[in-house]
């Protein structure tokens, strides 16, 4: 059965926006989250480079344009982009250390927004990735790029898990959260996503939640 649920699709869409809104609909319903998100940074109306962004309000530098002359010692580089490893360490890796790794009493959502390039450039992060992945207490909500280029391999891992659910994020505008709280208030997390459109209207997904749509909905856009 699928406990961690990614978003996936092209830059841009609108994943990061739909990880932020169904942090809110979690927060609002009482839901133990943590974890980060990625913001775009402008100046004058151009983007010069991405955030991290904790859910507890901490924000730090992930990346910045270089200059193309750049020879900086161990530079991190995607693209344009120059990867700010320490900074992004030092937000980020705390609060995945901070993962209940052996109980189930404890259940909480981690929010990792996202799992890229960038991000892979720290082996400390990819680590407490797959320690927060196998942790019996926790669910992650996360978003991965879509496959272009050369694999990145915790990215492909994640994809082929059975405990990982992978939605592309197309057109999607509206989340459905069910959430059941079992013995001692252990928390399953269901998600299911559909599409609303004209031709389409919006409706649940009888195969995912066997017809049983016992929770609250989250009108996203």
């Amino acid at each position: 059965m699928a406990k961690h649920v990614f978003l996936t699709g092209p830059p841009g869409i609108g994943k990061t926006t739909l990880i932020q809104k169904a942090t809110e609909a979690l927060k609002s319903s009482g839901v133990p989250i943590d974890g980060f998100y990625t913001e775009e940074v402008r100046e004058g109306g151009r983007r010069i480079g991405f955030d991290v962004v904790t859910l507890s309000g901490r924000r730090g530098t992930l990346s910045r344009l270089g200059s193309d002359s750049s020879t900086a010692r161990r530079e991190y580089r995607v693209g344009q982009y120059i990867v700010d490893l320490v900074s992004f360490e030092h937000l980020v890796l705390p609060v995945l250390r901070n993962v209940d790794l052996g109980s189930d009493t404890g259940k909480k959502v981690y929010v990792i927004d996202e799992i890229g390039k960038m991000e892979l450039f720290s082996r400390s992060f990819i680590q407490a990735v797959r320690q927060t992945l196998t942790g019996s207490g926790t669910t992650i909500l996360g978003t991965i790029p879509i496959p272009k280029g050369k694999p990145l391999g915790l990215v492909e891992e994640i994809r082929s898990r059975r405990d990982v659910m992978v939605f592309n994020e197309t057109g999607v505008c509206v989340l459905f959260a069910e959430l059941h709280y079992f013995h001692c208030f252990h928390l399953h997390f269901h998600t299911c996503f559909f599409l609303s459109t004209s031709r389409f209207p919006l409706q649940a997904c009888q195969h995912c939640c066997r017809g049983r749509i016992a929770g609250r909905v989250y009108s996203l856009f």
